[in-house]
């Protein structure tokens, strides 16, 4: 999927202008332009700040259509999984087409050195996870936790946190954020 091409259609379709959404979405009027040219691949929590001035979810900008009938999808094959990666870092979305969903459930893969990026994560809600293969550094806060498989962790959204993976070998992780904001 094109980013810059889908965002500037559905800016345009919701008819605001750069200088608009920008300062809606609390950025300045070039980041919106760079990104829509794709002079610059935003994070994801780049990408979500620009979305929360459309208003708009991660899930409804990456899903070309989203299934709206009588029958609620119970079981994603894995080739069903709608991908929300960014850079290195390889996202699954679990259950994107339920109705009323309230949880992002995420299926994470962490190559040798990625990072959910420089800056850490803060954000209203709770997040959960389990590692299940190789290691992983959780910071929370001040913290700095390492996970090993079968290790998991639960926290606040709203203190500030970031994964990396420093060790050897790719890490994945199997992990929960409510609200549904991906």
């Amino acid at each position: 999927m094109d980013v810059g091409v889908r965002l500037q259609s559905i800016r345009k379709l919701k008819g605001l202008s750069q200088r608009e959404l920008a300062k809606r979405a609390g950025v300045t009027n070039s980041t919106i332009s760079m990104i829509e040219k794709n002079s610059v691949s935003p994070s994801i929590s780049s990408l979500k700040k620009v979305l929360a001035g459309i208003p708009m979810s991660l899930v409804e900008f990456f899903s070309l259509e989203m299934e709206q009938d009588n029958h609620t999808q119970v079981v994603y094959r894995a080739g069903e999984l709608i991908d929300i990666s960014d850079g290195a870092v390889t996202m699954k979305l679990v259950g994107k087409a339920h109705p009323s969903r309230a949880i992002s459930f995420l299926d994470e893969t962490y190559p040798v050195g990625a990072d959910t990026g420089d800056e850490m994560y803060a954000h209203d809600g709770e997040e959960a996870g389990m590692l299940v293969e190789g290691r992983l550094e959780l910071t929370v806060g001040s913290e700095v936790f390492i996970l090993e498989p079968g290790d998991s962790y639960y926290f606040e959204s709203s203190k500030p946190h970031r994964f990396r993976n420093p060790f050897d070998a790719p890490a994945r992780l199997i992990s929960a954020t409510t609200p549904a904001n991906f």
